[in-house]
């Protein structure tokens, strides 16, 4: 499989009602962070493409000095020896 493209996809009625959305909107994430009148900005950063645990760090720091708004960590950030 060299290519993929995704041109249509049907979800359920049944099956979005299960959903019942976040515990809360964006108004409050917003007021956390003291952010208005743009978009929010937020990446995962991948340690797990090589990064040592120092340039992990420098990585975060330089994205959010850059203007990010927020990271979400990797799940396995744990000792990993690759």
């Amino acid at each position: 499989l060299a290519a993929l493209r995704l041109e249509d996809l049907r979800i359920p009625p049944a099956y979005t009602k299960t959903f019942q959305g976040p515990p809360h909107g964006i108004q409050v994430e917003r007021d956390k962070l003291n952010k208005y009148g743009r978009p929010l900005l937020g990446c995962t950063i991948k340690p797990k493409l090589g990064l040592s645990a120092k340039n992990y760090g420098r990585a975060v720091y330089e994205c959010l000095r850059g203007g990010l708004d927020f990271t979400k960590d990797d799940e396995n950030v744990n000792s990993q020896p690759f």
